[in-house]
């Protein structure tokens, strides 16, 4: 499947948009390089929009995180060009993502979820019909192993001062810029930096949160129990798991009255994460060793090549997301529970929202309120996802175990059973694509609605949907091209019928310099989802608006969507937001 190719930076020689103001060393400056990170630089940088990446590693983490990269940010890779080169990590493509549950992995088997293997889910996609809106599926690829693809990518990619090694131990925001001091790690030598921007890519302990006084708020951790408290995850190297199992799959869970794990492939072979609950008593190594081996019901040999140590059941937003300068993104303003797979996710999506106001602002055609936009539309969806990931986490929590569980008596097997039941209906964890795709910014000032309502937020289950503010729905166009693909760095009308005059919008767009294209889409299947003949869709693939002809005005139209409010700096229109045409 073909994915769209990477903009490319202005010619040299050129004055680029979003060129660094005298004086300054970037347009942006980013601390933290994960993946959240990574990615906002390589979006600005498809934009022609300098930036300096900051990160304390010295290359990306070799140490494995989360391993869902959801349809949404598989569809923002898309858009970077990185989608395909992420699909071939992680899992075997013919390794199916089953998730079986186990009272020991030499054990009961209670239920296996089946779930496609990477080769047969993009074999649907192919087959899919003109309306599918999942052009680009969730794939299961640790985050180790996709950060290495980023960050290939943002050594390759010109516009990027990448500054590995580099800590960043000050920031301090002034009217018209950010100064921060960076040092190297190793030599201890101190560099100011001075950049018109600064994101905050710095995870939950963040420097630059605590900087500008923003506090997390919500709920945190409950106890010790499993998945409510202290946990501990191990990168572990384990030979001959996968004899003792009918079929690897992904994720092998052990539930018993003595203890509950995890054990996630990572290459398809004898590479796992061991998840459990980490207690005060939990030395070392050895000590992993002796779980990981109580999950496995067998004492194989288990290698370990790491630990990382984290807090479950958190569902925390940050106050702020920023201030006129200085802006929180991903971790630095939002901590999940990773059941479901939603924080790094939401982050990226953080990224996606930030850059193109980021970019638009700095080339001069984003108006003022255009990135105070980013928290009136991010900081909902932040509390959205969260509440999301801490439910799953609910139901997995208060999951009971029998302690006549894993007898060879009658009881035993009816408790067996009576359980696996109740467990297959956990599929919900692994089938949450209205979290993943159904995003919207209905109350966001730069999107104008219509009058129309849209489809509930359900978790589980997607409904594309027209209506200003959510994700374009999605269609393949002739020779099987996504129209995600014709989307442009700018604003982009998508004509989906009809023969509406849009020069006058073409006209107010050239003079005020607000970068619009016109695309036609002549698939009657896009007519039928928009409900409108028009739709003005946004850089990060939102819907701005819609109607069936352009209002009267469409100046006033483009000024609401980029943030002028109605108010061109060299045009004094009254400042009243453009109404829908139907």
């Amino acid at each position: 499947m073909d994915e769209a190719p990477a903009h490319r930076p202005a010619a040299p020689g050129a004055a680029p948009p979003g060129a660094a103001p005298p004086g300054l060393a970037a347009p942006v400056m980013i601390v933290g390089a994960g993946p959240v990170g990574m990615v906002l630089a390589l979006d600005l940088a498809q934009h022609c929009v300098r930036s300096i990446l900051v990160e304390t590693e010295e290359t990306s983490r070799g140490y494995p995180k989360g391993s869902t990269h959801n349809a949404r940010t598989m569809e923002h890779y898309r858009r970077l060009g990185l989608a395909g080169r992420i699909r071939s990590t992680g899992l075997r493509p013919d390794q199916p993502a089953d998730v079986t549950y186990y009272t020991r992995i030499g054990g009961h088997q209670l239920t296996r979820i089946a779930l496609p293997s990477s080769r047969q889910t993009m074999a649907a996609v192919a087959r899919a019909g003109v309306a599918d809106q999942v052009p680009e599926p969730l794939h299961r690829g640790n985050q180790m192993f996709v950060e290495r693809v980023l960050y290939q990518q943002v050594l390759a990619t010109p516009g990027i001062d990448a500054r590995f090694g580099w800590r960043c131990t000050g920031v301090e925001e002034h009217p018209d810029r950010v100064t921060a001091v960076i040092e190297h790690v190793a030599s201890g030598a101190r560099q100011q930096v001075e950049a018109a921007y600064l994101a905050g890519c710095d995870g939950g302990r963040s420097l630059v949160r605590d900087v500008i006084g923003v506090r997390l708020a919500g709920q945190g951790e409950f106890g010790t129990a499993y998945m409510r408290g202290p946990m501990l995850t191990s990168y572990v190297r384990i030979p001959r798991l996968k004899d003792l199992v009918d079929r690897l799959g992904w994720q092998h869970i052990v539930v018993n009255p003595e203890l509950r794990c995890t054990f996630a492939s990572l290459n398809g072979d004898d590479e796992f994460t061991f998840g459990t609950s980490r207690s005060s008593e939990m030395a070392g190594d050895d000590d992993v060793i002796r779980l990981a081996r109580l999950g496995l019901g067998q004492p194989l040999d288990v290698v370990v090549l790491g630990r990382g140590e984290w807090t479950a059941a958190l569902a925390l937003v940050a106050e702020s997301y920023g201030t006129s300068r200085i802006f929180l993104c991903g971790d630095s303003c939002h901590l999940f529970t990773p059941t479901g797979g939603f924080g790094m996710n939401t982050g990226i999506d953080d990224a996606a929202n930030l850059a193109w106001k980021l970019s638009a602002v700095l080339a001069g055609w984003g108006g003022p309120g255009l990135l105070p936009s980013y928290e009136t539309e991010r900081k909902p969806i932040g509390h959205r996802n969260t509440a999301a990931a801490r439910l799953l986490t609910q139901s997995v929590t208060s999951l009971p175990i029998p302690l006549e569980l894993e007898d060879l008596t009658p009881a035993g097997q009816a408790a067996r059973e009576r359980l696996g039941q109740l467990l297959s209906g956990f599929d919900q964890e692994f089938s949450s694509l209205g979290v993943q795709l159904g995003a919207r910014y209905d109350a966001s000032p730069i999107v104008i609605g219509d009058g129309t309502s849209p489809p509930p937020d359900d978790p589980h289950r997607y409904v594309p949907s027209g209506c200003p503010g959510g994700r374009a729905p999605h269609v393949w166009l002739p020779g099987r091209r996504s129209l995600f693909d014709c989307l442009g760095p700018g604003l982009t009308l998508l004509q989906l019928a009809g023969q509406a005059d849009t020069e006058g919008l073409a006209r107010a767009a050239r003079s005020q310099g607000w970068p619009v294209t016109a695309v036609r889409v002549d698939v009657p299947e896009a007519r039928d989802l928009y409900h409108a003949d028009l739709a003005l869709i946004r850089p990060d693939q939102h819907i701005a608006w819609r109607g069936s002809r352009l209002p009267d005005d469409p100046w006033r139209l483009l000024a609401t969507v980029t943030g002028h409010e109605g108010r061109p700096a060299d045009a004094g229109r009254p400042a009243q937001p453009a109404s829908a045409a139907t």
